[in-house]
Formats: structure tokens, C-alpha cells, sequence
């Protein structure tokens, strides 16, 4: 997909498993085959992310994603994680790459993890509020001291 194309991230609340990989894989080929905004089809792709992410993306050179679209591809997502058991859309886990592996932190433990030196300025968190494919390869993995989280970090003291 070009650098511009409109994006999507959606984490998961657990890893997928192989056979719901394969599930999830089958399924999000249909989405992005039968995906349209007003009749017109979409260029679209995906790609599932260290066994915990879905990405969604949408070349809106050649036709907008609607509201309605999107809607129905979040109906659709609704319909995967019921079948499958997994959590799409709980916001209040933060991820984390530790040790390559995913790690979600509950959003209002932040402050005590960091004084505790268990996350630093320097983990690596996922950012998923990108919007479009290049800044998902930019900046879609970030050190915590250049995300929103900053504004957990302990507070140093001034000499």
C-alpha cells in the first residue's frame, strides 16, 4: 500500500493463536475483497502484527473509505473477536515491546510501573493512533519518552 494510505490499528487484548491466525486471516481477506464505500470497491490490505495487531488500510487515491465502510469493517471486527474470544477495542491496556514479545500493561498502572524502573523512557510502546501507512512505519513503535506516556515518567530531581 502507498506511504498515504489511510490506516487502521487494532490491538488485541491476548495473542492469536495459529488456528485463529488462520481465522483471522481468511476472514480479513474477505473484508478487504468485499470492501466499498457507495458501490465503489476500496484498495485495501491487511496484515496481522506480532501475533497481537490487526492493521487495516485503505488507498483512498482512488475512492474515500465512507463512514458507513468504516463502520462496517469495525461490525466486522465486532464479529471476529466475538467468535474468536479476543477484545479488539479495550482501550485500557497499553502494549509494549519487551524482549519481542507484547506485553499489555493496564493504562492506570503507568506511573507506578516507571517508578518502579519495570518500564523506562526508553521502552518501546506501540503507537496506535497512526493514521496512515507511513507514519505506521515511522512511528508506529516509539520509545515511551517520545509518546504520550511521557507525562508518566518520574520527574527528575533539579540540582
Amino acid at each position: 500500500m502507498p506511504g498515504h494510505s489511510r490506516l487502521w490499528v487494532y490491538q488485541a487484548n491476548r495473542p492469536f493463536a495459529a488456528d485463529e491466525q488462520t481465522h483471522l486471516t481468511k476472514g480479513l481477506r474477505s473484508l478487504c475483497d468485499d470492501w466499498s464505500a457507495h458501490g465503489s470497491p476500496l484498495h485495501t490490505s491487511f496484515t496481522l502484527q506480532y501475533d497481537q495487531f490487526v492493521v487495516l488500510a485503505v488507498d483512498e487515491r482512488l475512492h474515500g473509505a465512507s463512514g458507513c465502510s468504516i463502520d462496517g469493517s469495525v461490525h466486522f471486527l465486532k464479529n471476529l473477536q466475538q467468535s474468536l474470544g479476543l477484545d479488539f477495542f479495550d482501550r485500557s491496556h497499553v502494549a509494549f515491546l519487551q524482549e519481542k514479545k507484547v506485553m499489555l500493561y493496564d493504562l492506570p498502572d503507568l506511573k507506578r510501573l516507571f517508578e518502579k524502573h519495570t518500564l523506562s523512557a526508553d521502552s518501546i510502546s506501540f503507537n496506535n493512533a497512526v493514521t496512515t501507512r507511513d507514519e505506521w512505519v515511522r512511528q508506529w513503535l516509539q520509545p515511551v519518552k517520545d509518546s504520550w506516556m511521557a507525562r508518566y515518567l518520574p520527574k527528575t530531581a533539579v540540582a
